[in-house]
């Protein structure tokens, strides 16, 4: 320590060069890193769901679950422990890793044996949802999209489809699908006695459907000079020509679709709802990725705002309802304050009791630079300022 100030009084420029380094590097790096509540905490944890409509939780656990569950233990490594739950529909399987385990190495091992598994799963079994889980992801931002001229259909349909897509360009956004409203598709509902009359089975009018709701690579055609594209599609383009579809002949008559059934737009029965004064609206959940910082996130989807607006149906209104960044800009803001009163009771008490001018600038002077310094090396060592880390300083 000694040689140290020996130095220091020798070659004074030199550590007035080095201050100056700090100060400009400290600050650069202050405003830089990412600034956030809480550190980024890295759990090495993949999540995968497996989807399969109308199973029961019983089924879903014994003939999709369990069998998942062993493939797991065989083919994927450092494993840590699997936990399980067994829905309407639905399995959620969280394979737990141990500490250190790289999450991408993990997730592609994981991917590779959700392929493989499928064949000894029920029929129509599809590929599961693989999501890495990350304790910092969090939501940050919540949206409400309105329009009292739009359906409670139209309306997810215009924040699924045209608000969603623009919104996850911001970096370190991520936002599951909205709240309220009901995805819309194509419905046939079978009435079992018509069925039953005309000696049919549901299997009947899902091959007659497959069969005549198809699109078929044509090719081309040359003839002379020109070259044609060749186009072979079967898709109704209307609801109702799918009544018309004909599913056997019996004689001279014709069964068609709609002497067993009724094709209308439709979908699953509502499982939630945003009301705003009555009328349907959509809440949309703005996430952060671990690694991203809240407030660029959340500035840069209000920055985005504005420019999607001109963009949806008339009377479409996107109402900010609760913003993450006010906490944390105040977090942070509370911890420099105490940081600044620290500072200059510490060169209140050098000047009272020293009576030094100098010792008191040296002191009120050391102490910024000291803490510019670290975060310099917080940013170096990949870290975030958050309340933890300037708590700590």
């Amino acid at each position: 320590m000694n040689q140290v100030v020996v130095i220091a009084l020798r070659r004074p420029y030199t550590f007035v060069v080095l201050s100056i380094l700090i100060l400009i590097f400290g600050i650069r790096a202050a405003i830089t890193t990412p600034t956030d509540v809480f550190p980024n905490i890295k759990i090495p944890v993949v999540a995968v769901v497996w989807t399969y409509s109308g199973l029961m939780p019983l089924d879903m656990s014994g003939r999709v679950v369990y069998y998942y569950e062993r493939a797991l233990t065989a083919t994927v490594n450092n494993i840590e422990h699997i936990e399980s739950g067994s829905y309407y529909g639905r399995g959620i399987v969280k394979v737990f890793f141990q500490p250190g385990t790289n999450t991408s190495v993990a997730q592609t091992q994981i991917t590779s044996v959700s392929q493989t598994i499928i064949k000894q799963l029920p029929i129509g079994a599809t590929p599961p949802l693989i999501l890495t889980y990350n304790a910092s992801s969090v939501p940050v931002m919540t949206l409400q999209v309105q329009n009292a001229s739009l359906s409670g259909s139209r309306l997810y349909n215009v924040a699924s489809n045209f608000i969603r897509p623009q919104l996850v360009s911001v970096a370190g956004a991520a936002l599951p699908n909205p709240y309220g409203g009901q995805s819309n598709y194509v419905t046939v509902d079978i009435d079992p006695a018509k069925l039953m009359a005309h000696n049919l089975s549901a299997v009947d009018v899902a091959d007659a459907l497959n069969k005549q709701n198809i699109v078929l690579p044509a090719g081309d055609q040359r003839i002379g000079p020109y070259d044609y594209m060749v186009r072979t599609n079967a898709q109704p383009r209307e609801v109702e020509t799918f009544n018309n579809l004909p599913l056997k002949q019996v004689g001279n008559a014709v069964v068609y679709l709609r002497d067993v059934a009724h094709v209308h737009y439709g979908g699953a029965p509502q499982a939630n709802a945003v009301l705003v004064g009555g009328r349907q609206a959509i809440m949309m959940v703005v996430m952060k990725t671990g690694d991203a910082s809240t407030l660029s996130v959340v500035a840069g989807i209000k920055a985005l705002l504005p420019q999607i607006q001109p963009t949806l149906p008339s009377g479409t209104t996107v109402k900010i309802l609760t913003d993450a960044s006010g906490f944390v800009k105040d977090s942070v803001r509370d911890v420099v304050r105490e940081m600044v009163i620290a500072a200059l009771l510490t060169s209140l008490a050098v000047l009272l009791f020293l009576g030094s001018w100098r010792s008191t600038l040296i002191v009120a002077t050391s102490i910024p630079l000291a803490i510019l310094c670290s975060v310099a090396g917080l940013q170096i060592a990949g870290q975030s300022i958050n309340v933890m880390t300037l708590g700590g300083l």
